[in-house]
């Protein structure tokens, strides 16, 4: 079983790496599906998975490759410090069916506009302003990253995932980020133990499987570099249409785990 866990590491790692994601969409239904986990154990062991720095190894990539705009992403760790206590109180005490299908409706949205489905419907005269790709080079006030750290840190601590799910949809629909920049920031944001506040909430109710934790954190620490790895040699629409359908495949499982 412990080999399963591990595994299961890996997987998430490629797909952080890849996605800017901290994983838990892929640990917290495997966890649940295959191991037989209840909800609220899956998201703590994820979160606490995540609690070390095991992406620095493909934060490493990007940053040499000049994707990440070191500034805005400390900002959005502060955000997610503080959300995801949030999170994880309104995950101990409200029923999240409501929450979990208008997040699946968010995430619908941008890949939607991802898959530029809208310039199929309008025809080839059809004009899409392109984003600017150095994410380093893009400012904007540090307040508003941190509004952001904190949306994403509540959905994270509530659903056990879902940080960088948010983080990099909007980057990239409001801040003009380009793909792969936002995927990186998102990273390297979810490098700090954002998530401590929910872990401690989860612990003290007895939710949390240290060894199980610590496992999938390994997994995570070399799949996220070969997700890099892979992530930087995408072309850029590419990885966009890569990251479209990962969105469909997420909603639709939202949807159906919570329907």
């Amino acid at each position: 079983m412990e080999i399963g866990i591990l595994i299961v590491g890996i997987l998430a790692g490629i797909m952080s790496g890849l996605f800017g994601i901290g994983g838990g969409i892929i640990m917290v239904p495997t966890l649940i599906a295959i191991f037989g986990m209840g909800m609220l154990n899956a998201n703590a062991t994820s979160l606490a998975a995540m609690l070390l720095p095991v992406g620095i190894l493909g934060v490493i990539t990007y940053y040499k490759a000049g994707y990440i705009n070191v500034r805005n992403a400390l900002w959005i760790s502060l955000g997610l410090l503080s959300g995801s206590f949030f999170g994880a109180e309104l995950a101990l005490s409200v029923d999240v069916k409501v929450l979990s299908k208008l997040y699946a409706a968010f995430l619908l949205y941008v890949a939607i506009g991802y898959l530029d489905i809208p310039k199929l419907l309008r025809g080839k005269n059809y004009k899409k302003v392109e984003k600017p790709v150095p994410g380093e080079n893009i400012h904007y006030a540090f307040w508003v990253f941190i509004c952001l750290g904190i949306c994403a840190g509540v959905i994270a601590g509530l659903f056990g995932k879902g940080g960088g799910l948010v983080i990099v949809p909007i980057l990239i629909k409001f801040f003009r980020y380009d793909a792969k920049a936002a995927s990186a920031t998102s990273l390297a944001a979810l490098q700090l133990p954002v998530g401590l506040p929910s872990v401690i909430v989860y612990a003290q109710a007895g939710y949390l499987n240290w060894l199980y934790a610590g496992l999938m954190a390994l997994g995570i620490l070399f799949g996220v570099f070969f997700g890099t790895k892979l992530a930087i040699k995408l072309p850029a629409a590419t990885f966009k249409k890569v990251y479209a359908f990962f969105l469909l495949g997420v909603a639709v499982y939202m949807v159906y785990k919570y329907i």
